[in-house]
């Protein structure tokens, strides 16, 4: 089982760029696909980015594509979310998320489902507002 933390959530100007972390700490990171979901007040978690554990293919919402990008480190058990050019609609509470069976990859990766095989972290916020 892992267990997640997110940072790097913080208040940036619309424009402006920001880099998330998600660290994982526990057996296996490198079997896990990781995924970047977020979630504003009275909304459901929506998904943004993840990548998985196979050959490291990205997958991203078409409301991110071109703006944000996903990478990880397996070495250092991370995920980064590298997200640029950022919109007000951006706002929200970022969650990572894990999953490593082949059904849930493809729930959490391509079709964007929050599915009870996923591990989630606590969230980071992140606000975009001038």
């Amino acid at each position: 089982q892992l267990q997640l933390v997110e940072s790097g959530g913080a208040l940036v100007q619309p424009g402006g760029s920001l880099i998330l972390a998600c660290a994982a700490s526990g057996f296996g990171f490198d079997y896990y696909a990781i995924a970047w979901f977020r979630q504003t007040p009275g909304k459901e978690r929506e998904g943004v980015s993840c990548i998985d554990n196979n050959d490291g293919q990205t997958y991203y919402s078409d409301s991110v594509t071109g703006r944000f990008s996903i990478s990880r480190d397996n070495t250092k058990n991370t995920v980064y979310l590298q997200m640029d050019s950022l919109k007000a609609e951006d706002t929200g509470v970022y969650y990572c998320g894990a999953v490593h069976d082949a059904l849930s990859i493809q729930f959490m990766c391509v079709k964007w489902r929050v599915v009870d095989t996923i591990y989630w972290g606590h969230g980071t916020p992140v606000t975009v507002s001038s």
